[in-house]
């Protein structure tokens, strides 16, 4: 049994409001609340139990995907930034094109 693959669960997600079954769930997996984490058998009974949670935890397997995430997390800041940096002078351009009106019209009622 020590030769099949295993998945490390994480629990993302609080117990509050859920079900009682979904409780028993995360307890069985040994999940303690958002944050933990257990490295489980990647059997068919275990399977079905994460299924039925996998809106509260998050699944990878047990190898390097953990250094794989962290790798991916910089590329994906940087690629975000350059769009947003790129947006950024259009957007502060429009509002002064649009309080040069007001002022002027400010100007003339008085």
């Amino acid at each position: 049994m020590s030769t099949e693959p295993r998945l490390l669960v994480r629990q993302c997600k609080g117990m509050a409001g859920r079900p009682w079954q979904q409780r028993l769930i995360l307890k069985g997996l040994g999940l303690n609340g958002p944050g933990s984490e257990v490295t489980v058998a990647n059997e068919r009974a275990i399977r079905g139990m994460i299924r039925k949670v996998l809106h509260l935890v998050e699944v990878s397997s047990a190898g390097a995907a953990p250094k794989a995430a962290a790798g991916k997390a910089p590329a994906a800041k940087a690629a975000a930034a350059k769009p947003s940096a790129a947006k950024a002078p259009a957007a502060k351009a429009a509002p002064a094109k649009k309080a040069a009106p007001r002022a002027a019209a400010k100007g003339a009622k008085s």
